[in-house]
């Protein structure tokens, strides 16, 4: 029987997903749950995986497990079992088929920025800090430039390990809520910290820093090109679509 679990953490004081000699992190975390519920060890694979620092409202994990349970026992049964940082949001049944991260068809991340002078002791886990005035009407029209299928090597990081830089990107927005300045973006797949290097190349624009076009860094295919890479704390996973 494999359960697919719908997982919510903070990801502020974790070594990202992947499990880690001597580190904390989030699929550990669960894992030792699950063979607290099981009494057997079982491994989990997911949709993604997230970077130290960065958050989920919506990370997707599948588990095998050798009896039937419930599903609402699974879910509460976790819940009791991992921390206060820690959230299975739902669990369902299916088929021993399905992969967490090759059967996705798009992943959506959001990207958090304080624009302000002054920090806000409610957001500082969650958003980056920008002090200064940003253009997000300009950070917008640059953004509309990554629609459809591109070469993004020059926003991957070293030490990606994906087989090629092509992705494709169905959503690229960027939206101000008073002092909330939002990044929202669906692909059908990411490379190693291409949106935080996409977020920081934005903040430069947005601040009147670069040249606002980002045709020609995607055509430039030169990491070196684009800004540095804007820090985890402010981007969340909150979906995955099948």
């Amino acid at each position: 029987m494999q359960y697919r679990l719908v997982i919510e953490y903070d990801g502020g004081e974790y070594h990202g997903w992947q499990l880690q000699a001597n580190a904390r992190t989030v699929q550990g975390t669960l894992e030792a749950a699950v063979e607290t519920l099981l009494g057997y060890p079982a491994r989990l694979a997911a949709a993604g995986r997230t970077d130290a620092g960065v958050h989920a409202a919506g990370q997707v994990a599948c588990f095998h497990a050798a009896e039937v349970l419930s599903v609402d026992t699974v879910r509460r049964a976790l819940n009791a079992l991992t921390p206060r940082d820690l959230a299975v949001r739902a669990v369902d049944v299916v088929a021993d088929s399905f992969d967490p991260r090759r059967s996705a068809c798009w992943r959506r991340y959001v990207y958090r920025i304080w624009n302000r002078p002054s920090l806000s002791p409610f957001w500082h886990r969650y958003a980056w800090h920008i002090p200064y005035a940003l253009d997000v009407e300009r950070m917008h029209a640059a953004a509309t430039e990554l629609l459809g299928e591109h070469d993004f090597t020059t926003f991957r990081a070293s030490g990606c390990d994906a087989a090629h830089p092509i992705r494709r990107v169905n959503v690229s927005v960027v939206t101000r809520r008073d002092a909330m300045v939002t990044y929202e973006v669906e692909a059908t797949a990411f490379l190693r910290h291409m949106v935080r290097n996409i977020v920081g190349t934005l903040v430069e624009i947005g601040g009147g820093r670069r040249p606002a076009p980002m045709a020609a860094l995607l055509a430039a295919r030169d990491r070196g090109q684009a800004a540095a890479t804007a820090p985890a704390h402010g981007l969340c996973l909150t979906d995955v679509g099948y």
